[in-house]
């Protein structure tokens, strides 16, 4: 091993996460070779890098033929190894769609979260960066909107802090802002639609997409608290590709 991918595993390893605007991290984006060391050397220990063009950061989360061998060692599956109960799961969920999705969107049209929206020549500027076009949402409106279906207030500020603790997100005064592994740590092709068109249609305020004439699962068409139900519990597989 070189002493460039010796140095970025064991930053990565020390502290999770790194900006992306690193010299190590920009090189192992750009250099094919150096980024198939990299690759070569984490997978050798059942290690992935996570990355994508929508974050500011990077992290390190464990390959997935390697996740029965660890969170299926007990009895039981661990679903994550951050101690996250159900509710605490949910909260995750509930913030990374109500503060990436809209993100991500912002980005897609090339748009600063200070933009005039009908800026014609928004799709000419450069992707923004995350910490440009994350805007985060007010803890009293979550507090409104889903402090019923996450345990109140008092568990809500609990999951709140272990979360921030976690660096998912940052809290700033009342506005809850995206930390550096929120718009890391799930599969966005997997879960954006049944997030908008399912569980959160109502707070996105979309009606569901009606591609094919199918019938929906009732699951997708439940309202967040029978979502929740469905989350995984100690017993079932993670749904996230949590950092590790």
């Amino acid at each position: 091993m070189n002493d460039d991918s010796q140095i970025l595993i064991a930053r990565l390893l020390t502290h999770q996460t790194l900006r992306r605007d690193d010299k190590l991290v920009k090189r192992v984006l750009s250099d094919e070779l150096f980024r198939a060391e990299i690759d070569a050397r984490l997978l050798a220990c059942g290690l992935k890098l996570l990355d994508n063009v929508y974050a500011d950061h990077v992290t390190l989360a464990l390959t997935r033929t390697i996740e029965p061998k660890i969170f299926g060692a007990r009895d039981v599956w661990q679903n994550n190894n951050f101690g996250l109960a159900r509710d605490g799961v949910a909260l995750l969920v509930v913030l990374w769609a109500q503060i990436i999705l809209p993100k991500r969107e912002r980005q897609e049209t090339h748009q600063h979260a200070d933009d005039d929206q009908n800026d014609m020549f928004g799709t000419e500027k450069p992707l923004p960066r995350a910490e440009d076009a994350s805007i985060g949402i007010s803890y009293k409106a979550l507090l409104s909107d889903f402090g019923d279906k996450l345990g109140k207030k008092t568990r809500m500020d609990m999951n709140l802090g272990t979360l921030a603790k976690l660096g998912f997100i940052e809290r700033r005064g009342d506005f809850i802002l995206e930390g550096p592994l929120l718009d890391l740590m799930m599969d966005t092709d997997v879960l954006k639609e049944r997030i908008i068109n399912g569980a959160l249609a109502d707070v996105f305020k979309r009606a569901p997409a009606r591609l094919v004439a199918v019938d929906l699962d009732a699951d997708l068409s439940a309202d967040l608290s029978a979502d929740i139900g469905d989350l995984p519990d100690a017993g079932d597989e993670p749904v996230s590709d949590l950092p590790h």
